[in-house]
């Protein structure tokens, strides 16, 4: 499989406006897990929330025509896309034909589907929403539910990852919450670029002490990741060093490039959250 480096990340590109499904460079989930102590199928459900909002093709008569993307793809595919080159992709759309919507639909689900499941013994589909400009007012801006930790006052001294940070509160029944904040922050694995997001955390079990895992979130700050990657290690951190009941980590990225990148992770089977985009957004 193909690492990041081989990627068009941070190098100069031709844009084509003519379909290409060549383009799309799926990037293999196992190392990073392996990083995370990972072997088989990982210890949680989930899903990664992708909005393209930079699609566009041309109708039979030669009329552009523009949508919304909403594509959600399984934690379980073998593989990521790397996000340069679905902007690259998608950008290839931009001159070429299509009978209707529904073509289009028909091919970004075949094509991404073959990426991501590349090399899985038993390929699936993933899903593609489009929405047409009349549904575009309809689309709606909502922030992340749960109480905002970043109220706190708090020293920051890490910005790499810092799990130690990560405990429980002593003599404390047992809580289920929400908790959520906007100053996660790392950075692209390969250009050092910044990836600015909301995280929400959902959990059961022994109350997390909150400054703490504030701390613990800042210290992403300078850490070069994938977003899908950093919501599998904060994932299995808390999993790890809070031990709860039930956990869901759920973050939503700014986009950069037309695109942006929502990844969920859940250790029990739950309900995918409605593909909302935050204001920052």
């Amino acid at each position: 499989m193909d690492s990041p480096e081989e990627s068009q990340l941070g190098k100069p590109v031709r844009y084509a406006d003519q379909y290409d499904a060549s383009l799309l460079f799926p990037i293999s989930r196992a190392p990073k897990r392996e990083e995370l102590g990972l072997a088989g199928a990982p210890p949680f459900f989930g899903a990664d929330l992708w909005t393209a909002f930079e699609l566009s093709w041309l109708n039979p008569r030669g009329k552009p025509q523009v949508a919304i993307a909403h594509f959600t793809v399984p934690c379980e595919t073998p593989n990521i896309i790397e996000s340069k080159s679905l902007k690259l992709y998608l950008g290839s759309y931009s001159g070429t034909p299509f009978a209707s919507p529904d073509e289009v639909r028909h091919r970004l689900r075949t094509d991404l589907s073959e990426a991501v499941w590349r090399g899985a013994p038993a390929p699936a589909t993933i899903g593609v929403k489009l929405l047409l400009p009349e549904l575009f007012d309809q689309e709606p801006v909502q922030e992340l539910d749960g109480l905002n930790l970043d109220r706190l006052d708090i020293e920051c001294t890490d910005y790499m990852p810092a799990p130690q940070w990560l405990k429980t509160v002593a003599g404390e029944p047992p809580v289920e919450e929400v908790l959520t904040s906007n100053l996660l922050k790392s950075n692209c694995l390969v250009t050092g670029q910044p990836d600015w997001g909301s995280v929400q955390i959902r959990y059961t079990g022994a109350q997390i002490d909150q400054e703490g895992l504030l701390r613990y979130l800042v210290s992403f700050r300078n850490h070069n990741e994938f977003h899908e990657q950093c919501v599998e290690r904060i994932f299995m951190d808390i999993w790890r060093r809070c031990k709860p009941s039930r956990l869901a980590v759920y973050a939503r990225y700014t986009r950069r490039g037309g695109l942006d990148i929502n990844p969920l992770r859940t250790s029990h089977p739950l309900q995918l959250p409605a593909n909302t985009r935050t204001a920052r957004q």
